[in-house]
């Protein structure tokens, strides 16, 4: 018999955590942005999630030019897999806000065993769902366990 291979956790980040991982490399959230590169964590992404991204990346307020945030995404979307969200959503506990579903159906859709957030909308949500949702220093925390 073959060693059991572990394969890394599949993970939905939302789009708050993955900018602050991205934009704040002295940020708290800083040590996530080193997680993907080396196949710790397989980042799972979906068509509605990267167009989240890139219009939060576009806010006036983060300065950012089109070189700088097309760097930022080569920084991340390399090490995503790219789910396609069923054209029939599955029936998911409600969420007070609408615009979260997203990362709900796309932890659905992926097989996530993580939903990473710092969004009490979502946090709410933890143990209504077949992954762990989490915030990223419980996640961080998890990782370095095992």
């Amino acid at each position: 018999m073959g060693a059991d291979i572990k394969l890394p956790p599949r993970v939905v980040f939302d789009t708050n955590v993955v900018v602050s991982a991205l934009l704040f490399a002295g940020g708290r959230l800083a040590p996530l942005r080193r997680l993907w590169p080396v196949g710790a964590c397989l980042p799972l992404v979906a068509k509605v999630t990267v167009e989240e991204l890139l219009r939060v990346l576009a806010y006036p307020k983060f300065k950012l030019s089109v070189a700088e945030r097309e760097c930022l995404l080569a920084d991340y979307l390399p090490y995503c897999e790219v789910v396609r969200l069923p054209a029939r959503l599955p029936r998911l506990p409600a969420c007070r806000d609408v615009c979260d579903m997203p990362f709900l159906h796309l932890a659905v859709a992926g097989k996530a065993d993580f939903l990473v957030t710092g969004d009490a909308d979502l946090l709410e949500l933890a143990g209504q769902l077949h992954c762990a949702i989490v915030r990223p220093e419980v996640f961080m925390t998890n990782l370095k366990r095992s």
